[in-house]
């Protein structure tokens, strides 16, 4: 068979999976079932909790780090009553204004997960922020990328919007954040990143066709942290905190120690401040 018959069949062939794939099966105007507000009200029953309400603004760390080092600080306490089986959520405050963290949420389905059960608690804004590894070569790490777009190579997006190439954040929350950053002289970059939900199955040859495509960094939960958003209309801001080339170089995922903490809290801080104050998106 010649290459261009064989790249014809498995074109073909790529065609025939994606329209027997059940992520393309969903109507986006059914109403679920299964709602994160009943399953919280379900748990906090079972668990002999008071009633919650989360602070309005809330942050999701998927490292962990920024939690660790604020609750090693005494910066921030853990919320007894917060229902949800799976993690813990802290409080900390900036300049007066209380927020909600909570760690280690990897990956695009449960940051979802979790992202729902804060919105069903009260919370109003949503700021997430993940280690990420550095596509682009014009940069160099540690970086801030605000994330504009994102490639929605998993699965979870597909469950909130139609089958389209990136997920996208909201303009107007972009241009707020930037703004603030800029203003208060934080270097960041804004951009595509690429959600994966395999990042070791990231081979040389999807690497330069991502690069290729302007895509500047790769992490594992912002395209459905932003399909989620948009479907649901709830402000949500990702970050990608790049600090990594996929473990090829001996400083590789070198953050800058407390000083990287501080630095990333603020970056967080100053976004959920600025969506939580913000009048219209």
């Amino acid at each position: 068979m010649s290459s261009t018959g064989k790249n014809t069949r498995q074109e073909e062939l790529a065609v025939s999976v994606n329209s027997n794939s059940p992520l393309f099966e969903h109507n986006h105007n059914d109403e679920p079932v299964f709602l994160a507000s009943n399953m919280l009200e379900s748990a906090r029953i079972q668990k002999n909790l008071q009633r919650l309400t989360v602070p309005e603004g809330c942050l999701l760390d998927f490292d962990g780090e920024l939690v660790d080092y604020l609750v090693a600080n005494g910066k921030a306490k853990q919320e007894p009553a917060w229902p949800c089986f799976h993690t813990r959520l802290y409080r900390w405050s900036v300049n007066e204004t209380e927020y909600g963290i909570i760690g280690g949420t990897v990956g695009a389905s449960f940051a979802v997960l979790v992202a729902e059960e804060l919105f069903a608690l009260g919370c109003k804004a949503l700021v997430t922020i993940s280690s990420a590894g550095l596509i682009a070569e014009q940069y160099q790490t540690p970086l801030f990328l605000l994330i504009e777009q994102a490639l929605r190579d998993e699965g979870t997006s597909y469950h909130y919007l139609p089958a389209e190439r990136y997920a996208q954040a909201s303009p107007a929350l972009l241009q707020v954040v930037a703004t603030i950053l800029t203003d208060a002289g934080i270097k960041h970059e804004c951009g595509k990143s690429w959600t994966t939900d395999a990042p070791f199955r990231e081979t040389r040859k999807l690497i330069s066709a991502r690069r290729d495509e302007g895509i500047i960094s790769v992490e594992m939960e912002a395209a459905a942290l932003l399909a989620m958003g948009a479907a649901l209309n709830k402000p949500v801001i990702c970050f990608a905190h790049i600090t990594n080339s996929m473990a090829t170089r001996e400083d590789d995922f070198e953050k800058g120690g407390d000083d990287g903490h501080e630095t990333a809290l603020k970056v967080c801080a100053m976004a959920l401040s600025a969506l939580i104050n913000i009048k219209e998106v």
